[in-house]
């Protein structure tokens, strides 16, 4: 059995597979499966012969001292067949791992970012499937947002959160929950943000239902909440599109906590913030009687999003508590028949 050394060496420089890495895979390979037969020689080697390609089996000779006298071939019948075979499957075993590796190293460095794909209808109905071109990524369900319907052939945006070689070729985890899907959906609507003149300073998210963005300029004159939001809304909207309808609120991000927290609680408006505790990041709000309801929100999910966000623990009051009215007690009237009789005989004695 031979091997067509040029057509090796192209192979490896095509797949950047380093020749002696291959020819030693081979050997080895053949190896393996010589010392499996009953008539194998101990000591047994495959050797490819680097000019020829073909592959023998040399088997070492020793006198009864132990010392080396000279190296012979082994050909068991029908054992070329058996190499031939072995010597293909190695090959491709060692083309699709370095095809793995380069698909593993291309999308490695896309981890953290938003990728593009088509979804595909899969093997298991619980996980969404996403073709991204040279590797098929994998939406579990934890990362599946419940509000969204995931048809076939419909184009997807979804956060890159893991690459890794898997038992079956290279794994890509995306999701559409991650609150850094948000960030990176405007990064590609909003040119500031590319050319950092604005930054995304934080995002708390509930998938399906709200976001909030907090925002600041790095140039004067550049309005941030204006550069996300795009002219007519057009910028928040794509987005917005995108998470299905998801409401995002775009505040102002601010170095002063109290300032920071009042704008995290929008759309309601705070008629003041004051920092109760500074080492245990505690706030106190007070807002309108009528924002009460729109501060906290629906199941408190805008004071947890606001919260979130800013890392500060936030007390809401209205500005005008209502005091709880205590119902009075009824008070017990006493009639002829209630009065105990040693009561009546003394009210007589005292007529």
């Amino acid at each position: 059995m031979s091997v067509d050394v040029s057509a090796l060496i192209a192979l490896t420089v095509e797949r950047a597979i380093p020749l002696e890495k291959m020819i030693s895979a081979i050997e080895n390979a053949v190896t393996e499966k010589y010392l499996e037969l009953e008539v194998a020689k101990p000591q047994g080697r495959a050797v490819l012969n680097r000019d020829t390609g073909d592959i023998k089996i040399h088997v070492p000779i020793f006198d009864e001292e132990g010392i080396y006298k000279e190296t012979v071939t082994d050909s068991p019948e029908g054992f070329d067949q058996v190499i031939a075979s072995v010597t293909r499957k190695e090959i491709k075993q060692r083309m699709r791992a370095a095809n793995d590796a380069g698909v593993v190293e291309e999308f490695s460095a896309n981890v953290g970012e938003v990728i593009s794909g088509v979804i595909q209808q899969g093997r298991d109905a619980t996980i969404v499937y996403v073709d991204l071109g040279r590797v098929e990524g994998k939406i579990p369900p934890n990362e599946q947002v419940p509000t969204e319907t995931y048809n076939h052939g419909d184009r997807i945006k979804c956060f890159v959160v893991e690459v890794k070689q898997g038992l079956k070729g290279p794994e890509v985890t995306l999701s559409r929950t991650h609150p850094l899907l948000v960030k990176g959906l405007f990064t590609l609507e909003v040119p500031e943000l590319k050319d950092r003149v604005v930054e995304i300073v934080g995002v708390s998210r509930e998938a399906g239902h709200r976001s909030k963005v907090s925002v600041r300029s790095h140039r004067v004159g550049v309005s941030p909440k204006g550069a996300l939001i795009g002219p007519v809304g057009a910028r928040a909207k794509a987005v917005m599109d995108e998470l299905n309808g998801e409401k995002i609120d775009i505040v102002d991000f601010s170095e002063n906590p109290a300032v920071y927290v009042a704008n995290a609680l929008a759309p309601a408006r705070v008629t003041s913030c004051e920092v109760v505790d500074l080492e245990s990041k505690s706030a106190k709000v007070i807002v309108p009687d009528y924002q009460l309801s729109l501060a906290i929100g629906k199941d408190g999910q805008n004071a947890r999003l606001a919260a979130r966000l800013t890392g500060w623990r936030i007390d809401i009051h209205p500005d005008n508590p209502v005091e709880r009215i205590l119902k009075p007690k009824p008070e017990v009237a006493l009639d002829e028949e209630s009065v105990e009789p040693t009561d009546a005989a003394n009210s007589q004695d005292l007529a």
